[in-house]
């Protein structure tokens, strides 16, 4: 019988297609001068636990089979070549029976120097959390929150009452940083300021416009499908816009719908200190394998490169002071619930000419 694991991934397959998303509704102004050269440019960036060389990471996807095995194998040594941070799959189904352990290890065994990260649903307690850190000896957890799958998931959880505690709970006993992530469906402010009190070392917004559990939960099910909240949630562009007022207080991951450099830069402009890829890059670890994979990230961080040139920014720091227009849907958040419009599109302008 097929695992719901591996079904998660040929499901993934099979809805897999590129399509356009919030990210298409954010611009950069072009500045036809931008007065630098490429060799000033330096794209590290500083998070609260540590500096990576590079501001996007293969996020947490799989494990748990033998066929994903193989997957995270590759996932793990295309990290290990290139410099990238690299999250592992939820470890619920290893925490139970020790036989999967190895399908997650993988990570580890192939990228001993790596910055790797656990994962955990945050229906787990802090016992199950420590358990989760040692089996990949992790630098740091995720914890992901999936309400949202969990009720279209026919076997899914429907008690989500603990969740908040347990949060707490784990961030006291984990002696790494905990990132507490959606799994594509968006966060609010509301959110941000309750995982800002649990202690949560950074917040991945993890919002809709890529994977759709929703979509893949619903081909499981054989009747009561829930195909009617396809859209559920808040797209990672309007999440980021959720997380102004909290900029400045953690460390926000943006991920969910990225699919090329361009839309890395987006993310980082809008605040956030680095960037997760989940459907792109497995995508193209299942059609091209680990060597296909290390050829897009290496073609993703010269491009990068390239467009933080051509947009005069010398650092991901500098991309939070260029000026975004936004138009559609989040234009029409920003109207709403902020930051104003207009703000953004004049955020550098105060005092200067520059785009």
């Amino acid at each position: 019988m097929e695992s719901r694991k591996d079904q998660h991934v040929r499901l993934f397959q099979e809805t897999h297609q590129k399509h356009t998303n919030d990210f298409d509704s954010v611009k950069f102004i072009h500045d036809a001068l931008p007065e630098m050269s490429l060799k000033q440019v330096n794209y590290t960036t500083d998070l609260s636990f540590g500096r990576w060389p590079v501001p996007f990471f293969i996020n947490g996807m799989t494990g748990g089979s033998a066929k994903t095995k193989k997957i995270n194998e590759c996932l793990s040594k295309a990290a290990a070549e290139t410099g990238l941070a690299v999250a592992s799959g939820s470890q619920k189904a290893a925490l139970r029976d020790p036989e999967l352990r190895d399908t997650f290890q993988v990570l580890r065994r192939v990228n001993p120097n790596g910055f790797i990260f656990a994962n955990i649903g945050a229906e787990l307690d802090g016992e199950q959390a420590k358990r989760a850190v040692a089996m990949l000896e992790a630098n740091g957890l995720q914890v992901h929150l999936n309400a949202p799958q969990e009720i279209v998931m026919p076997e899914g959880d429907r008690d989500f009452s603990s969740w908040l505690k347990n949060l707490e709970r784990i961030v006291r006993s984990v002696d790494v940083p905990v990132v507490v992530k959606e799994v594509g469906f968006g966060m609010s402010r509301a959110t941000y300021q309750k995982l800002i009190n649990a202690g949560a070392a950074a917040i991945d917004v993890a919002g809709n416009g890529g994977v759709n559990f929703i979509t893949i939960e619903n081909l499981r099910r054989e009747r009561a499908r829930f195909d009617y909240l396809q859209d559920w949630g808040q797209s990672t562009v309007i999440s980021m816009l959720e997380a102004q007022p909290y900029i400045d207080q953690t460390v926000f991951f943006a991920s969910g719908g990225v699919r090329n450099p361009l839309d890395v830069l987006k993310a980082l402009a809008l605040g956030a200190r680095a960037v997760g890829i989940s459907g792109t890059f497995l995508h193209t670890a299942l059609a091209e394998g680990k060597d296909g994979l290390i050829a897009q990230i290496n073609e993703w961080k010269e491009q990068m490169n390239q467009i933080m040139l051509l947009l005069g920014c010398s650092n991901v720091q500098a991309l939070r002071n260029k000026n975004l227009i936004l138009s559609g849907a989040p234009f029409e958040w920003a109207r709403l619930r902020g930051p104003r419009p207009e703000a953004l599109a004049t955020r550098s302008g105060k005092g200067t000419e520059k785009a």
